[in-house]
């Protein structure tokens, strides 16, 4: 019986989202086995210091694709919002899994429990290790302070809970829904307040760009939708040039045939921003009509069993909007949010 390996970080929400993949391609190939593979990478153990900090790319990703290259897994379950928009040579994203809700919510210590950001008490703390929550919500809710906080849920809620360091921290729904801590959320931020990470929510499957066999293997893990709008949102923040030292932020919708997509640069602060919105017109295509067997991934996706012409749209609207972005000011943005964030 053939053995697929399959490769994760250690943490449990990452487990368990890799559990949730290995389910639905055994179920899809019941003649297989399935060996889940664990490693730490560096985002694991650098703990003390921001993401924005640390100034890699693949902080989380590393040592998944050393063990990809090297032979030892066949496959790597990611979340997408972790996985760069430029892929090392000779890697893809051959899946990209129906998207969870991909908002961020509040969790709010014990003693605050009932309350919002809103109605939180003035100069009250909220951590979160993300630029882009922070840019967001200072300019939202400027009698709060945003701190950085690190480590996996389980780490960040116990700080939460048992230091009186924060009132409230934020973290993305899609995880506290897959740890099952829905109790947790004391509050989902809208679009209007926070607008999310690209890929957030998504599920990523990665694999060497010339395995044929594991890319047609994933394959049926593609939901049609969910790869629409997260080619459209990594096409947008690729041609930004994002990454996660700057607030970049993005929110999509498909309805009636149009894929809307709102794109927004801001400074550290908040207190600069650009937000634009722009639609196409693209059909969700059903699974399984054949693409082109020419193979050139968009954004670092390969989805030869989707058409080619929805992806190319999508891909096409993400870069239409960075260009509107940068056309009205954006690169001066970013370029001082970068400054900043490397001086600290």
């Amino acid at each position: 019986m053939r053995v697929i390996r399959v490769g994760t970080r250690k943490s449990q929400l990452a487990r368990i989202q890799t559990d949730s993949v290995v389910a639905t391609l055994k179920a899809s190939y019941p003649g297989l086995q399935f060996e889940i593979i664990a490693m730490s990478t560096t985002g694991d153990k650098i703990l003390d210091t921001a993401l924005s900090k640390i100034g890699e790319k693949s902080l989380f990703t590393k040592e998944l694709e050393h063990a990809l290259e090297k032979n030892e897994v066949d496959l790597v379950v990611h979340s997408l919002k972790d996985l760069p928009t430029v892929l090392p040579p000779g890697f893809t994203i051959g899946a990209i899994c129906k998207r969870e809700n991909p908002h961020d919510a509040v969790v709010f210590h014990p003693k605050f429990v009932g309350k919002t950001l809103e109605t939180l008490p003035e100069k009250s703390v909220v951590g979160t290790s993300s630029l882009r929550r922070a840019a967001q919500l200072q300019r939202k809710f400027p009698h709060l302070e945003f701190r950085s906080i690190r480590g996996n849920l389980n780490t960040r809620l116990r700080k939460l809970d048992e230091q009186q360091e924060f009132s409230a921290i934020i973290l993305a729904t899609a995880g506290l829904q897959r740890m099952g801590w829905h109790n947790r959320v004391g509050q989902i931020l809208h679009p209007e307040e926070c607008m999310y990470a690209v890929g957030q929510g998504a599920l990523g499957v990665e694999v060497r760009a010339k395995d044929q066999d594991i890319l047609d293997l994933v394959g049926v893990l593609h939901d049609p939708e969910t790869l629409l709008r997260c080619i459209a949102e990594r096409a947008f923040l690729r041609h930004l040039e994002g990454g996660c030292s700057v607030p970049v932020a993005v929110h999509t919708a498909m309805k009636d045939g149009q894929l809307y997509l709102t794109g927004g640069v801001w400074s550290l602060d908040g207190s600069d921003s650009i937000q634009e919105t722009m639609q196409a017109t693209i059909h969700v295509p059903a699974q399984h009509e054949d693409g082109p067997e020419d193979d050139p991934q968009l954004v670092g996706i390969t989805a030869r069993n989707i058409p080619r012409g929805p992806q190319l749209a999508a891909q096409n609207l993400g870069i239409s909007l960075a260009n509107l972005l940068l056309s009205k000011g954006a690169k001066n943005i970013l370029d001082v949010a970068r400054q900043l964030n490397d001086a600290h």
